[in-house]
């Protein structure tokens, strides 16, 4: 296995982020925080916890997060990335499998996707994942179960996709796609539960704006690749999922 870290973006989570890393620290991995100018306690928790943590000073997008969170874990020697969200949605217990699915398929990038107890999803929120699910399958020419899960394994290749030109939650789209598409990576999916507690914090998702930026790159991407029905069909395949 290559020397691999967590990386966690998080915005204004002071009520889960405790919890979140140090369940994270429990298995003995080193936790990378970037910290995308939180208002609330998020930094003053954070200071009391053995992490790197980098800080923005005001908000630059969850994608500006990831890129400064991923070229801070090759500088410090890793060689893979496990990102997770800050809010609660994604498990410590979950890593394992994550981690166990990416020695079992070296070199490819894995997706914890929420395939388990989807009625917990709110309706809306289901529906659009499924619109970004077909549509970012396409742009990436292979079908990928979750495509909005930001729980992933992102080989060392992947990592050298930092300074591709998307921005917010653009970028995991993005990434998504160059790998696939440029780099001919294969993505596999580990099952895990999707999580919406009733007490969590508004998602920092802007509905009509961030899907609009995401669906524009994306049809960009598959204009750009050429080819548009071939890919659709490679696309409309099987995901690739594995229990890790």
């Amino acid at each position: 296995m290559p020397r691999w870290c967590v990386l966690i973006p998080c915005l204004d989570e002071e009520a889960a982020i405790r919890g979140v890393v140090e369940s994270v620290l429990a298995l003995g991995v080193h936790v990378i925080v970037v910290d995308d100018g939180s208002t609330d306690r998020t930094p003053e928790i954070l200071a009391t916890l053995p992490v790197t943590l980098l800080r923005h000073d005001s908000r630059r997008g969850k994608g500006q997060a990831l890129r400064d969170g991923f070229r801070e874990a090759l500088r410090q020697g890793y060689e893979a990335v496990l990102t997770m969200d800050g809010d609660g949605q994604h498990l410590a217990s979950d890593i394992p499998r994550i981690v166990a699915a990416a020695a079992a398929h070296p070199g490819e990038l894995v997706i914890a996707a929420r395939l388990l107890d989807k009625a917990q999803q709110p309706q809306g929120r289901r529906r659009a994942n499924a619109v970004a699910d077909w549509g970012i399958s396409w742009g990436c020419g292979q079908p990928v179960a979750d495509t909005q899960s930001g729980q992933r394994w992102y080989p060392r290749a992947a990592l050298d996709l930092l300074d591709l030109p998307a921005q917010d939650f653009v970028f995991e789209a993005a990434i998504l796609i160059a790998a696939s598409r440029e780099l001919r990576m294969g993505v596999v999916s580990v099952p895990i539960a999707s999580r919406y507690p009733p007490d969590a914090r508004p998602s920092h998702l802007r509905p009509v704006l961030d899907v609009t930026r995401i669906t524009l790159y994306t049809i960009g991407r598959v204009l750009h690749y050429g080819r548009v029905m071939e890919s659709h069909r490679r696309s409309r395949g099987a995901p690739r999922i594995v229990s890790g």
